[in-house]
């Protein structure tokens, strides 16, 4: 909740879009942002918990549509605890390009640590745009573009997630000026 409120205040997100998520260690859950709620109005009874076959495990919303993007991604890295989706404005619009954003910035190789690929496009919401993300991502990608759509980014700790989706909105942002 915090996180998502951070990237609303940061200007990661506008209105409802965008999605945040974490694991929930010790067990094959993650708690999920819900669908098409403004971040200032959410409580902790808003959040989802969804298990990582996508069943609902407890929710008094409906979770994120993108809630099948954050499950491939937690059931192909076992490394990741927190997955943040951004719909920033200067990695969205890099995003619309198609192209990669080259290490240019001392955050992005720290923080990321090598260019950020750009997913092919998927339809937002399906499970093919979570089986792009997720193998464009691969084994040890921290962030990735969604052509025509933003950026996702992973870490360790929802915490790790933010800071590297932030390198990739400030790398897209000073590439683009």
């Amino acid at each position: 909740l915090s996180t998502a409120r951070r990237m609303l205040a940061d200007g990661l997100v506008r209105l409802t879009a965008g999605n945040v998520s974490c694991r929930i260690a010790g067990t094959e859950l993650f708690a999920i942002t819900p669908s098409g709620m403004p971040y200032d109005s959410l409580e902790p009874v808003d959040i989802c918990i969804l298990d990582l076959e996508g069943r609902i495990v407890d929710a008094r919303r409906r979770p994120s549509t993108e809630s099948a993007l954050h499950r491939f991604i937690y059931r192909r890295r076992p490394d990741v605890g927190g997955v943040v989706h951004t719909h920033s404005l200067y990695a969205t619009a890099f995003a619309c390009t198609g192209r990669e954003i080259p290490v240019i910035s001392i955050e992005v190789a720290g923080l990321v640590g090598e260019a950020v690929r750009c997913a092919p496009y998927a339809p937002a919401g399906t499970e093919q745009l979570a089986e792009v993300v997720a193998e464009t991502l691969g084994s040890e990608g921290v962030a990735v573009l969604l052509q025509n759509h933003g950026a996702v980014a992973v870490g360790e700790t929802l915490d790790r997630a933010y800071a590297a989706a932030v390198a990739v909105e400030e790398a897209a942002h000073v590439f683009l000026l």
